[in-house]
């Protein structure tokens, strides 16, 4: 692309932003476009000025959410998996058909380059089809345990509370959806505050799609909202992602108030490990693609520590230092935009906290280290890689959620995976190396849920995603995630 065919992209991008946002945004409760008594305002982190005014939904909003779910639900559980499956998969297309503006609302309330952003809902589109075609799949069996018959059959809970965070919007929006529609549930969808307008474009999608209730979407300024669905009495089955702190605060609501079926896909706090016999330069491309500089680092599967054999660190260390030396920074809607903005003013401030105190207890700052020069207010923050830390500092064991780098050493093997293993999280993992028994050998020893080797970043759908220790409860991304959305029941028949 040229110059010029880039200006005249943005130009396009920042006008048809411009028609979208200019607009009042409804929540969706029982197929009806709702609005609310108060309102609160998204604000981009690019420009920093107020882009939208949206419905500040409130508990009373939630429990109209959950009994219109409730309503709709014996309806749509009654229809053959077949037939949802059909409806999912016009959903996926008509998501795909408002592909550009979902990308574009995702860009300019996130932060997130628009190419990032239409890549998320080009996998949200793959995730709706790929569930719809696994509607078969919710089986039951036969058990031969007399003469007579015994079988299980699989049933829906009901009504689903979803909860979603920031950093992809759409993605999770529409994709989270997915395995609880096939299943038979109904959904009450709350979005992360700071991002909700994709969300609220997805409700009127879906209401134009589903029948009336299946979906709701309400949006909240706070916890008021999730508070509510997860304390709802008809509300069994909640999927959270997000935080750890805020999934614990969950897992409590719903202990005090029922037994429910929660699944958890929280934070995570990286190890990507290279070994001397791997090659510093892929070692080096892969630990930036695997921190996901380009969205600020904000993904709970970022490889947020590279732990380096000491005999080839400094190798890899000078190859990050020229991958990241140069970095320009543009508008979200520019097509050749390659780095985001942090989603948020706290966000930022909290990252910049991190780089404060890995200062004062002397980490090298390597690349970056905070708000890049010439951006202006924009919520930027570039590339950091930070050395000289030891593996116990805060820096190097809690979740940053933001563009920093940590870089150990380890002398040997069990070093790097006492290292690797040596922090609350247990999320994602990659290992580099030649040798294929280390790389087995590894992997097995790592206590995450989901290992790379040779690589890091790319999810497959049908291999199970989830946290172990504190990043999370359950499996998605997988048939596990379509069978968590049902329930078991076996029939026993005298003959």
């Amino acid at each position: 692309m040229t110059s010029l065919q880039a200006t005249t992209a943005l130009e396009a991008n920042e006008r048809r932003a411009g028609e979208l946002l200019d607009r009042d945004w409804r929540l969706l409760i029982g197929g009806e476009l709702v609005g609310t008594a108060r309102s609160f305002t998204v604000t981009s982190p690019y420009s920093r000025r107020a882009i939208a005014e949206v419905p500040d939904g409130t508990a009373a909003d939630a429990t109209a959410g959950v009994d219109a779910a409730g309503r709709a639900y014996p309806g749509w559980a009654a229809l053959p998996a077949t037939a949802r499956a059909d409806v999912v998969r016009a959903l996926a297309d008509a998501v795909a058909a408002r592909a550009h503006d979902l990308a574009l609302l995702d860009a300019v309330d996130g932060g997130a380059p628009i190419s990032v952003m239409a890549g998320d809902v080009r996998m949200a589109v793959t995730a709706l089809r790929w569930f719809a075609g696994l509607a078969l799949e919710m089986k039951g069996s036969s058990v031969p345990a007399s003469t007579g018959l015994h079988f299980t059959e699989r049933a829906p809970y009901g009504v689903v509370a979803k909860i979603i965070p920031f950093n992809h919007p759409i993605m999770f929006a529409a994709s989270k959806i997915a395995a609880p529609l096939v299943a038979g549930n109904t959904v009450v969808l709350k979005p992360a505050e700071a991002t909700p307008l994709s969300a609220l474009l997805l409700a009127e999608i879906c209401r134009e799609v589903l029948p009336a209730g299946v979906v709701n979407v309400v949006v909240g300024d706070g916890p008021e909202v999730p508070d509510a669905l997860v304390r709802h009495p008809d509300v069994h089955r909640i999927g959270f992602t997000g935080s750890e702190r805020t999934g614990r605060g969950i897992q409590r609501a719903a202990a005090e108030v029922g037994v429910k079926t929660v699944t958890l896909e929280l934070g995570g706090k990286n190890a990507l490990i290279a070994f001397p016999d791997t090659d510093p330069d892929e070692v080096a491309r892969v630990a930036v693609q695997g921190m996901n500089f380009t969205w600020s680092g904000q993904s709970c599967g970022s490889t947020s520590r590279l732990l380096l054999h000491e005999s080839i660190a400094e190798d890899v260390v000078g190859r990050l230092r020229g991958l990241l030396g140069e970095q320009h920074y543009r508008s979200p809607l520019d097509p050749a935009a390659d780095k985001g903005t942090m989603v948020s003013q706290r966000q930022f401030d909290r990252v910049v906290g991190y780089l404060d105190d890995a200062r004062r207890d002397g980490a090298q700052v390597l690349v970056g280290g905070g708000r890049p020069d010439g951006v202006g207010d924009a919520l930027f923050i570039a590339p950091t890689v930070l050395d000289g830390l030891p593996p116990t500092h805060p820096v190097a064991t809690e979740e940053i959620f933001g563009p920093v780098l940590t870089v150990l050493r380890f002398r040997d093997e069990s070093e790097a995976v006492a290292m690797a293993n040596g922090v609350r999280y247990g999320l994602t993992g990659s290992v580099f190396t030649d040798d294929v028994r280390r790389a087995h050998r590894v992997a097995r020893a790592l206590e995450t849920g989901y290992v790379w080797i040779n690589t890091a970043g790319p999810h497959y759908l049908g291999m199970p995603y989830g946290g172990w220790k504190n990043s999370g409860v359950g499996l998605e991304e997988s048939s596990d995630e379509l069978l968590s959305y049902t329930r078991v029941k076996s029939v026993n028949l005298a003959l």
